[in-house]
Order: C-alpha cells, then sequence, then structure tokens
C-alpha cells in the first residue's frame, strides 16, 4: 500500500540529505527508500536519508542511509541538520541537545538568531567525541599509485591523503579504489587535504557508499586530527570545501572534537512510497 511521506531537504555546506520524522511517518524499508529517493532526476535527489526518531539514552535518535541503501555509523552535516530540524520544528526548545547515532551519543549546541520574533538556527556546534587514530603513516598501493595517508576513526572511517595540489588527483578514480581497499574492510570514506597554513586546508571527499559530495563533517574532523598529529595545523582550523567552511577544534581539556557549521532548510514536500 501507497502512503504519503512529508519530507524536509536540508544542507550543511552542501552535503544534502532528506529528512524525515519516522514518529509521524515510519518507514520500514529504509534502505530502499534512500537509493530510490537520492536518485537525482527520478526521485528527490540527495547523498542519502535521514531518520529523526525517539530515543531511551538521548533527546532524538538519527539514523542515516547512503544513496546506494548502506547505513552510515554517523555524519557531522547530518547532525547540525537534526539539531535545526528539531528546534524549528518545535520538537524541543533546548538549545543543547543529546543525539543518539549508531557511533554513540553526541552533544549538539544550537547557535540561534531571533528576527522580528523569529527564533532560527544559524549554527550548530557537535562534540564528535574523540577520534582514535588508527595508523599516522599507512601507505597503500592502488591503481598503479601510492598513497601515504593517516587512518583516523571518527565514528567513522577515515583516511586522509595530504597533497600540495588536489587538482592532480583524480577524485573519483583515487576515491573509489581507495573505499574499496582490501586494507578497509569495511570501506572507507577518502579526503585528500591540502593545507594553506597553520589555520586553514583545504579538503576534498569521496564519502563512501555517496561517492563525492560538496562536503563531509566527519572527514573534516578527521582531516584536522590527522593535520594536527602531523604537525601542519594548530589544534583549531578552517576546513574549506566545495560546498563551505567548518570550523574544527581540537580540545585540549577533553580531546574531543568539536565541529561548528551551518545547516540550511532547501526545501519541503510529499512523496509517495510504498510501506
Amino acid at each position: 500500500m501507497a502512503t504519503t511521506i512529508r519530507f524536509t531537504k536540508m544542507q550543511g555546506i552542501g552535503n544534502d540529505y532528506i529528512y524525515v520524522d519516522i514518529t509521524r511517518y515510519p518507514i520500514a524499508n529504509p534502505a530502499e527508500a534512500a537509493i530510490a529517493w537520492s536518485r537525482p532526476h527520478t526521485g528527490i535527489g540527495a547523498d542519502g536519508l535521514v531518520l529523526i526518531g525517539r530515543s531511551h539514552v538521548a533527546d532524538f535518535s538519527m539514523r542515516i542511509f547512503n544513496a546506494d541503501g548502506s547505513e552510515a555509523r554517523m555524519c557531522g552535516n547530518a547532525s547540525r541538520c537534526v539539531g535545526k530540524y528539531v528546534f524549528e520544528k518545535r520538537l524541543t526548545d533546548k538549545q543543547d541537545l543529546t543525539l543518539e547515532t549508531l557511533s554513540g551519543i553526541k552533544h549538539l549546541h544550537q547557535h540561534t538568531r531571533t528576527n522580528h520574533g523569529q527564533v532560527t538556527v544559524e549554527q550548530v556546534t557537535v562534540d564528535m567525541g574523540a577520534p582514535v587514530l588508527l595508523h599516522e603513516q599507512l601507505a597503500l598501493e592502488s591503481n598503479g599509485k601510492r598513497f601515504t595517508g593517516t587512518a583516523v576513526d571518527m565514528g567513522n572511517p577515515h583516511f586522509v591523503v595530504f597533497v600540495d595540489d588536489l587538482a592532480t588527483i583524480d577524485l573519483t578514480e583515487d576515491g573509489r579504489a581507495l573505499e574499496h581497499h582490501p586494507v578497509f574492510p569495511d570501506r572507507s570514506n577518502i579526503e585528500f587535504v591540502r593545507i594553506a597554513n597553520r589555520h586553514e586546508a583545504e579538503m576534498r571527499v569521496w564519502e563512501r557508499g555517496s561517492g563525492i559530495t560538496q562536503a563531509c563533517g566527519t572527514g573534516a574532523c578527521a582531516s584536522l586530527v590527522a593535520a594536527f598529529h602531523a604537525g601542519l595545523t594548530d589544534r583549531e582550523a578552517t576546513i574549506h570545501m566545495p560546498g563551505g567552511d567548518l570550523t574544527i577544534r581540537l580540545d585540549e581539556a577533553t580531546g574531543h572534537v568539536l565541529m561548528t557549521g551551518e545547516a540550511v532548510t532547501v526545501f519541503e514536500g510529499e512523496i509517495s512510497w510504498e510501506s
């Protein structure tokens, strides 16, 4: 039986997902919905599908399904958009929230602005937790090329490769090959990073399960962690991506990574779906 699902399309620095409140619109087969709805010509068009639900251990829960139907453990850009969604939909009046994800409970702080009595969320800071530095110098052979990078777990796997010129990287060919490298049994997100100075870096990303995207929040966090441990940046830096910028800080007191950036509502709509 076909049912009508109400959705909101949102983006965080170009990383766009379809958001559904499953307390109102349950989806029995989210992986299939993610594949169908993410298609740009026959669906809604997005990097994937995000389900917002109840939680017994946090204020809300979040599940993420990539455009290929695989389930992601965490997405920094999506978590910021969830914060904006629940606040502006008046599901909560809290500016400080907890969010249950497959990589643990994340803490969100909403940066709001009041205009003519209307309170909106402009930016969100997410405590991404403590990173796990898996390999500082991991050398891989792929497509006849040699890549040396840093493997970082930010609640999901990342492989960060520093380059002098991003134009020399074939993001599709090299990203896809490295994502599926045998050393990553669960595949990996791939970041290519050019360091500009101690406080800025430029990043391109091939996301596991989605391919080239405009931005990746956990990827930006992993890039800062890798750069700091390599002595290339300070603890805080702005990471520039095609979709926009994120401010990433490795907190000295807690060892946690704090990510701050925008969250934007693109449009809302309805779609018919076989339940």
